[in-house]
């Protein structure tokens, strides 16, 4: 199968998921093989939440809409034109996926498959449905992929080369199973954004984008913001006063008294405003519901610390040009072209 038709199967996917967005589903029965595949779809988005309370029809929404803007032709023809994949020779990658927000494991199975490569998908229990619902569009609306998608809840075998994402104690596990395969091993990582007291409402407003979009959960969440010494909080909490909807989730709300009982028994001194706790912890990964916060004095030193702390970090969110900082509210929204822990796994694959 040509590169050309891998691309054109998933710009169909992409406007096939153009129907799911968060303002509304609008049901285009224009779009290819939208008879056989709209309901399937639409009823398991909206049982999603009964198998994980955290996948809220919103969330859902989100990720489909979100991967909807980039599976383009435009996009997908800019993404491949720096690779050479036109002469893959097939090798069969496992990949093992994490289940924390929707879709979280799509990329991957986008890049081997992009790649001219096979896969062997073990997913998470967490997100197990969408899917394999996307394999069997993309099988229907280009039979080349028909024989390259395989899905497992066994042990990963007859593999070449292996892309794993877990935490950092199942990454010591990959580590031992795989390290004599070719790899992409990755560990826990989180988001934090530098703050320096001048943000406009917007900004901060935004910020909550990056705080309470998947309730957190995904490693571009912002989980830990840098403050300068006698940073004004109440602007913050007033900026993201809105986000209180998250308390209409009693998954939230659970982990919400929870944390908070911990951090009063254990004497922490916590800012809350009755959704979102904030403590002051060196730490980057944060509990649901809490946002972690360190002081600093000098930004030379705060530069020098956040070069330091490179492989603890996801992305970056600020106004500075150091780091590579990303916009306020912009942590959900990578392109094609932005790899997890900024390992480029397309050119991974383009040298098996």
């Amino acid at each position: 199968m040509k590169l050309e038709k891998r691309i054109e199967a998933f710009t169909k996917l992409g406007t096939f998921l153009s129907q799911f967005q968060v303002d509304g589903i609008v049901r285009n029965d224009a779009i290819e093989l939208n008879e056989m595949f709209f309901e399937p779809f639409n009823m398991q988005l909206n049982r999603a939440s009964e198998f994980n309370g955290w996948f809220t029809k919103d969330n859902v929404l989100t990720a489909f809409s979100k991967w909807s803007n980039i599976l383009n032709k435009n996009d997908l023809d800019k993404w491949v034109s720096s690779y050479k994949l036109e002469n893959i020779k097939t090798k069969k990658i496992g990949v093992i996926m994490a289940g924390n927000i929707p879709l979280v494991g799509f990329h991957d199975f986008l890049v081997v498959l992009i790649s001219g490569h096979d896969i062997i998908v073990k997913q998470s229990s967490s997100d197990s449905y969408f899917l394999p619902l996307i394999a069997k569009y993309l099988e229907y609306v280009e039979e080349g992929f028909k024989g390259k998608i395989v899905f497992t809840d066994d042990k990963l075998g007859d593999f070449d080369a292996v892309i794993a994402t877990g935490s950092n104690n199942t990454a010591r596990y990959f580590d031992y199973y795989f390290g004599k395969y070719p790899h992409i091993i990755r560990r826990n990582r989180n988001s934090a954004a530098v703050l320096t007291g001048n943000e406009s409402h917007e900004d901060l407003k935004n910020l909550g984008e990056d705080i309470f979009r998947y309730f957190g959960l995904g490693c571009r969440s912002v989980s830990k913001i840098f403050v300068p010494e006698g940073y004004d909080f109440d602007k913050l909490f007033t900026a993201i006063y809105d986000y209180k909807v998250v308390l209409n989730y009693d998954k939230y709300i659970n982990n919400y008294d929870y944390n908070k009982a911990v951090y009063l028994m254990s004497q922490y001194k916590l800012l809350e405003n009755g959704f979102l706790m904030l403590k002051e912890d060196e730490s980057y990964a944060s509990p649901i519901a809490t946002l972690f916060f360190e002081y600093y004095k000098n930004e030379k030193r705060l530069e020098q610390k956040l070069i330091d702390d490179k492989e603890s970090i996801q992305c970056l969110v600020g106004k500075s040009e150091h780091h590579n900082m990303i916009g306020f509210g912009e942590t959900q929204n990578p392109q094609l072209w932005d790899y997890a822990d900024d390992v480029d796994t397309l050119a991974f694959l383009q040298k098996l």
